[in-house]
């Protein structure tokens, strides 16, 4: 009913401000409507150009990791990353690997680049990032540490290529002992023999031997 009664008020204001019937004011109106339309996208600016997606660079392939050998822990230095054309190396309890695919981790400003070039067992084991801790030494590591150190090591062995190991220090040979033993044992010195040879009597003590045998002998005649 409230409609009826709107219809009949907007037709009667149709009539009343526009002179036309409602039939008449609204085909009016979509004529319109159309064609603004029409002039509208005539002389509309015509749409930009679709920008062509950008196409990424492809990464190049990664140079097949190079075996060093046995190498001294020196020379793994040059591999820290600092050289892009060489290979990015670190190593685990003496055992070198290829990180190369895994700059981004090991590499110059990636989380680990502290590691690289360098034997980080000890900084593993313990996750510590200070120098001191930067190198292959176990010694004093709890077996919680050596565990740590283990599953580092088992996750590298799965992921990354070993390429060499580190040369061990020989340990210092001990020095022959010279200990030169005196044998020579000072011999007791010998007093010179010297035999005493038999004295002769004199002419006096011979004559004086004679009287007192011959006092003897008379004694006891007597």
């Amino acid at each position: 009913m409230a409609v009826a009664e709107l219809w009949e008020t907007l037709k009667q204001a149709i009539v009343a401000y526009t002179g036309l019937s409602p039939a008449a004011f609204f085909t009016a109106v979509a004529v319109a409507a159309a064609l603004y339309h029409v002039v509208s996208g005539i002389f509309a600016p015509p749409p930009p150009p679709r920008q062509r997606p950008r196409e990424e660079p492809e990464a190049e392939p990664l140079p097949p990791p190079v075996q060093l050998g046995e190498v001294e822990e020196e020379d793994l230095r040059q591999y820290d990353g600092s050289d892009p054309k060489k290979p990015l190396l670190m190593a685990i309890k003496g055992q070198i690997y290829d990180v190369t695919q895994s700059r981004m981790f090991y590499g110059p400003g990636g989380p680990y680049a502290l590691f690289a070039g360098k034997d980080a067992s000890r900084a593993l084991a313990k996750m510590s990032f200070e120098p001191q801790d930067l190198n292959g030494d176990l010694t004093g590591l709890g077996p919680f540490e050596m565990d740590a150190l283990q599953d580092w090591e088992y996750k590298f062995m799965s992921k990354y290529v070993k390429v060499g190991t580190i040369k061990k220090a020989a340990p210092a040979e001990d020095a022959p002992e010279t200990t030169e033993t005196t044998t020579a044992e000072a011999e007791p010195e010998k007093a010179p023999a010297t035999e005493d040879k038999p004295r002769e009597a004199s002419p006096e003590e011979v004559a004086t031997e004679k009287e007192a045998t011959t006092d003897v002998a008379g004694a006891k005649e007597s």
